[in-house]
């Protein structure tokens, strides 16, 4: 039989020794309280023997992790305990005649995850068929084949990763799917689903990228209904593009179905992190409905060639401009070997006056610059003051609506096939999938600053 202090491991020094005198083990379900008399209730989490010991970690009901500080703790009492098994287990995904094929590629991220009770961090490990021991529900939905191709956070996607996506997406598409979902960590999801837009063409099918904003083990977790609106959308929808399907209001009430140039991420913790920027949302997609916003897509056609074009040269950056920006940073850039600036400017899209030098030597060298802005709706004209008009005698070229990510993405993948300075620029605003539009949606713009009155008389009258 284990004692206190068998279960104790990871702790060490004043923390261990606070655990010991209550009598409290790891995984112990309990009652805390500090010496302003607060309570806290949750679970006693193992710890990294690399950390302080000076910390009791406790995991609360509402799924976040605290510490803490052992000279503030008064009592401890166990009401409960189990020793967690934070592995779930694989199973068979089982198979229908009746249900279409769907292939889940797992590249890492939030979807895919669990939580590392060492670190406190969530860390990609779950596989694939994992998540169909977590979510049993997609056997109604599909036949599911499950790959992970990768294990990263969504930081560490880059060009290595789109290239192997592309061409297994191809593959996949080749092999007669009905649909194709890619687990993806959040953070940048948005740029991924951009660059197999352009790297991927023509697609007979939908092409679904999914993650999800609180982790598998938090009781707020969107994962498995995201992943359920996801593989929906590949299994039955007919948007046959590269898209994003994330949580729609912060509630589980549907999911928004998103274009990939136009998708961005828009709040770091919100479940209903993922906006449409500059036009519509393709749709809305629940457990039984599927709602098209809009027609203007490429629908499903079981007959239609793919085209894969995976190419990547990442010798390009985004540079935000700032008030005061020194003519440095430029030149920098262009000495480092870079091939492309993308630039967020201000307004129209606006730079100081001081660094036009810096621009100007960076075309003259074959840097191929193009200009987006900073406030994301709206587009870069640059013709209507005579700072624009300036910098388009300088040669920077205005993106007009294209998003400043969408842009980084999609020079990276021009740059990958040529790097003839006219070619370039023709490439970068000839769009390909809707990366620039004629023009944004009436009500597409609509931000609710709470508080004002006819923001509260929107919401009274059309929130049920």
């Amino acid at each position: 039989m284990s004692t206190v202090e068998d279960e104790l491991k990871g702790y060490q020094g004043q923390a261990r020794a606070k655990l010991s005198e209550w009598k409290v083990r790891v995984w112990s379900d309990v009652q805390l309280t500090n010496d302003a008399g607060s309570v806290f209730e949750g679970v006693i989490l193992p710890r990294s023997g690399n950390f302080d010991d000076l910390h009791i970690v406790i995991k609360m009901k509402n799924g976040y992790n605290i510490g803490i500080h052992v000279d503030r703790v008064t009592k401890i009492k166990e009401i409960g305990y189990k020793k967690a098994v934070y592995k779930i287990p694989e199973k068979e995904f089982p198979q229908s005649p009746d249900l279409p094929s769907v292939t889940l590629l797992g590249t890492g991220g939030t979807i895919a995850s669990r939580l590392d009770y060492r670190t406190g961090a969530v860390i990609p490990a779950f596989t694939p068929g994992e998540l169909y021991g977590a979510v049993p529900e997609l056997a109604d939905i599909c036949n599911l084949k499950t790959e992970k191709l990768f294990g990263v956070f969504s930081e560490n996607m880059a060009r290595e990763q789109y290239l192997i996506l592309a061409e297994k997406i191809g593959q996949e598409i080749e092999a007669g799917v009905d649909g194709i979902v890619i687990g993806h960590g959040t953070d940048t999801m948005g740029h991924t689903a951009a660059v197999l837009s352009f790297m991927v063409q023509n697609s007979p099918i939908p092409i679904v990228t999914v993650g999800s904003q609180r982790s598998s083990d938090r009781p707020s977790s969107d994962a498995a209904l995201n992943l359920i609106h996801a593989v929906r959308a590949a299994a039955y929808g007919d948007i046959a593009e590269v898209q994003i399907c994330m949580f729609g209001p912060t509630s589980d009430r549907y999911g928004l179905i998103h274009r990939a140039t136009r998708c961005r991420k828009m709040h770091s913790s919100y479940r209903s992190a993922f906006r449409t920027i500059g036009d519509t949302p393709l749709g809305v997609v629940s457990a039984d409905r599927f709602e098209y916003l809009t027609d203007d897509y490429l629908p499903r056609d079981p007959k239609r060639q793919v085209k894969i074009d995976a190419r990547y040269d990442d010798r390009v950056t985004i540079l935000y401009y700032y008030p005061g920006m020194d003519p440095d940073l430029i030149d920098a850039i262009v000495e480092k070997g870079y091939r492309g600036i993308v630039i967020a400017g201000t307004g129209l899209g606006h730079v100081n006056k001081p660094i036009y030098p810096a621009l100007a030597k960076a075309v003259a060298q074959g840097v191929h610059v193009v200009m987006t802005v900073q406030t994301l709706w709206g587009y870069a004209q640059m013709y209507v003051y005579d700072t624009g008009r300036d910098l388009l005698d300088l040669g920077v070229v205005p993106l007009d609506n294209m998003l400043p990510e969408t842009a980084f993405m999609k020079l990276c993948w021009v740059l990958g096939h040529t790097d003839d300075h006219d070619q370039v620029l023709k490439m970068m605003r000839d769009p390909v999938n809707h990366e620039i539009t004629d023009r944004e949606p009436h009500n597409g713009y609509l931000i609710l600053q709470g508080g004002l009155p006819e923001t509260e008389e929107y919401v009274s009258s059309h929130w049920k």
